[in-house]
């Protein structure tokens, strides 16, 4: 059966109050036409899970600036000032994560584990009202694992099963967001035939990936 569906259908799929991944750093290695065409929709209340939120024009900067996100968990938010805007003025709630705490997070959730022990955070407010667990005479903060309804990746390279290929810094967030959403739509910059990418290389394998966006 072809995974295969426009932009409009994709788009169609994430529903007011939705927990959505978005892949990208600086809109990098974003599904940018998907996320062009979400600031459209009008599609309103969502927790979004990302890095950080871009630029007011580009990326997932977008719904933030149109007010389409209520909660944000994320690792930075200084390009972008209508998040700091929205966030003092109590329309924006936010949870910040070290980013590299973030990414362990959001695989925590692809792997079903119940979480992940880090001293990254401890004794800032990144620790306030989380749990410690002591190992071994030693402190961690336990870091909950993130999961989504939906997961928007960027590839750079795909092919009709929907194996993916992500280039260069493109492939930030997007492997650990295909395995942590249960329904999970692949933007894809250029598509192949079953076959020609080699089975070493593909960073998303097809069984991970619900829809195809070319």
């Amino acid at each position: 059966m072809s995974k295969f569906i426009s932009i409009e259908e994709a788009v169609s799929k994430v529903k007011d109050g939705m927990t959505i991944m978005v892949g990208g750093f600086l809109a990098n290695g974003t599904p940018n036409k998907i996320v062009d065409a979400l600031a459209k929709s009008g599609v309103k209340n969502l927790t979004l899970i990302c890095n950080d939120t871009a630029y007011p024009d580009k990326g997932v900067g977008q719904l933030i600036a149109n007010k389409q996100v209520k909660k944000l968990f994320v690792s930075h938010i200084g390009t972008n000032p209508h998040t700091s805007e929205q966030m003092n003025s109590g329309e924006l709630e936010i949870e910040f994560c070290p980013q590299g705490s973030l990414a362990e997070r959001v695989r925590a959730g692809g792997c079903g584990l119940g979480g992940i022990l880090t001293q990254t955070g401890m004794g800032t407010i990144v620790a306030e009202g989380k749990q410690i667990v002591n190992v071994d005479g030693k402190d961690y903060l336990l870091e909950k694992p993130l999961r989504a309804d939906i997961a928007l990746v960027g590839a750079s390279l795909g092919d009709k099963a929907g194996n993916l290929v992500y280039r260069g810094t493109s492939q930030n967030f997007n492997p650990l967001m295909a395995s942590a959403a249960d329904l999970v739509i692949a933007e894809i910059n250029e598509l192949v035939e079953v076959g020609e990418i080699a089975a070493e290389n593909v960073k998303t394998p097809s069984i991970m990936v619900d829809f195809i966006v070319k």
